[in-house]
């Protein structure tokens, strides 16, 4: 059975939706709630702190990648949860200016697909009853999205919790709890936003105050009784396709973006995924036909992986006779070479010609539509693959064959186009700076 669910947003990115969303799933779940987490949008790190405050898999839905269909049987992951929590990304109707069949990846739409209320998460630093009127134009802007009610963040005092409470009071606004400020309650960022979950050394202690500190600060009963819609789930259609039968991955903290329902989908066509680590100088597992490489922070550990010997030999023999395929960090290791941020050159594996560079940083964001032009991690040339771009690497030199025609979300052509090597053996190298989350249609 699905329960109900809320969708907790804000009207921007850096207001605070994270702890919140990390505090009510360690305070619920330390009550004994069973709750289901979900990220909206295609962000890699936020679910894996989701999965450490919950217990359960976070799973990504995509208004603009996926299909209402994909969205609901995905929400099956909530089967006997008795709540589900989704975590909204930038602003809740932040989006893409050309919408998908969903919609234009906004939370908003998500919401409006499965029947969740939201829970707007309100910066009230620097206002007061004027935060009213940013929740009210939020409540209003579209009737198909009801806001259930705000949680104040970032509160400097009792006064002035009673002076925004007052606002929203006049405005009809429910209030669910207010944030005092806090800086102990944060968590190290990086240039892709929040520090792995693995990387965290104290993160179930960090886990377990921030539940403290919410429970103490939101009524938690009022909150859940405001969820609401949600769906019996549904069949599962459109599951990507494994690039092959037993898929070594990469993983660790330099290989770790890589999305939780395309491993589920691997997985339920009965795939085997056989994870090895780089860091830790391991090669990919000998009986493994082909392997993937993901994203992550090749950058920060672009030393380890020069030195990195047994990784680099076993991967280029691997590569002889099999398919391997990177995505954005995984595409930049298998490249010749990758200059870090001091202008070092660090050696890669050198199964591309591809050389990147972050001495002078360049951000690179978006979603993608890509037309391979070769076949590539299980799918044939031709097929269209919908992803999402997200790197500061700049291209010092592409010398390959390109993988992909590419465009971005309102059809521009993108420079970035993948490539791909064939090898005598029978084995071939292809990588993108996207990754992948759905076939398009």
């Amino acid at each position: 059975m699905i329960p109900h669910g809320l969708l907790i947003s804000a009207p921007a990115s850096g207001t605070g939706k994270t702890t919140l969303m990390l505090g009510l799933l360690s305070a619920l779940r330390a009550q004994g709630v069973l709750v289901q987490p979900f990220k909206s949008g295609p962000d890699y790190i936020d679910p894996a702190f989701h999965a450490a405050a919950s217990g359960r898999p976070s799973v990504n839905l995509d208004s603009w990648a996926m299909t209402s269909a994909r969205i609901a049987g995905l929400i099956g992951a909530a089967d006997g949860a008795d709540l589900i929590l989704a975590e909204g990304s930038m602003g809740l109707f932040d989006g893409v200016a050309k919408a998908g069949e969903t919609g234009s990846g906004a939370s908003a739409d998500v919401a409006a697909l499965m029947g969740w209320p939201v829970v707007l998460v309100i910066d009230v630093s620097g206002q007061a009853q004027s935060a009213a009127a940013v929740a009210l134009g939020f409540a209003a802007y579209r009737p198909d999205v009801r806001v259930a009610g705000v949680v104040l963040n970032r509160v400097a005092s009792p006064r002035h919790e009673a002076l925004v409470r007052a606002g929203m009071e006049a405005a009809g606004i429910t209030v669910f709890g207010a944030l005092p400020r806090q800086a102990s309650i944060a968590l190290p960022e990086r240039h892709l936003g929040l520090v792995q979950a693995e990387e965290q050394p104290k993160l179930q202690q960090f886990l377990a105050d921030v539940g403290a500190f919410v429970a103490r600060h939101v009524d938690l009963a009022a909150l859940c009784a405001a969820a609401a819609g949600g769906c019996a789930g549904g069949v599962q259609s459109g599951l990507s396709k494994p690039p092959g039968q037993r898929i070594a991955l990469a993983r660790d903290a330099a290989f770790s973006f890589v999305y939780p329902h395309l491993l589920a989908d691997w997985r339920k066509a009965g795939a085997e995924v056989l994870p090895f680590s780089p860091l830790a100088d391991e090669s990919p597992d000998a009986s493994a036909d082909t392997c993937w490489l993901p994203g992550g922070y090749p950058e920060l550990h672009a030393g380890v992986l020069a030195a990195a010997r047994r990784f680099r030999q076993g991967l280029r023999k691997f590569t002889e006779t099999r398919a391997v395929h990177g995505e954005c960090g995984g595409y930049m290791a298998m490249g010749a070479g990758l200059v870090d941020g001091k202008g070092v050159r660090h050696e890669m594996t050198g199964l591309l010609g591809l050389v990147t560079s972050f001495e002078k940083r360049k951000m690179h964001l978006g979603y993608r539509v890509a037309t391979l032009t070769a076949a590539a991690n299980g799918y044939p040339a031709g097929a269209r693959l919908r992803g999402h771009e997200f790197h500061y690497a700049t291209i010092v030199d592409q010398p390959d064959q390109p993988l992909a025609q590419v465009t971005d979300a309102t059809g521009a052509v993108v420079a970035e186009t993948g490539s791909v090597m064939a090898f005598s053996g029978g084995g071939r190298a292809t990588g993108t700076f996207f990754h992948l989350i759905a076939e398009a249609t």
